[in-house]
């Protein structure tokens, strides 16, 4: 699927894992579900981490975040 960073907006954050930027490429939407609020986005991280992101009138919120896969391609901590 594609990436979109500027349509979620998550303000700041940065994934644990890897250190990248939450709003920054790469991400990949895997799925986007409507619902009463808002939508519910689920994306994935370069590294592997998938991510569920609550989207409304106030923006993003990464509400659950997942470990990257095993064979994660790389990673920023440390660096």
């Amino acid at each position: 699927m594609t990436s979109t960073t500027g349509a979620t907006g998550t303000t700041g954050t940065f994934c644990p894992y890897c250190g990248w930027p939450d709003d920054a490429e790469p991400f990949q939407v895997v799925s986007r579900h409507g619902t009463a609020t808002g939508s519910t986005v689920w994306t994935r991280c370069g590294c592997g981490s998938l991510q569920v992101r609550s989207v409304d009138e106030r923006g993003a919120r990464i509400v659950s975040r997942s470990r990257p896969a095993d064979d994660a391609p790389w990673s920023r901590v440390g660096q």
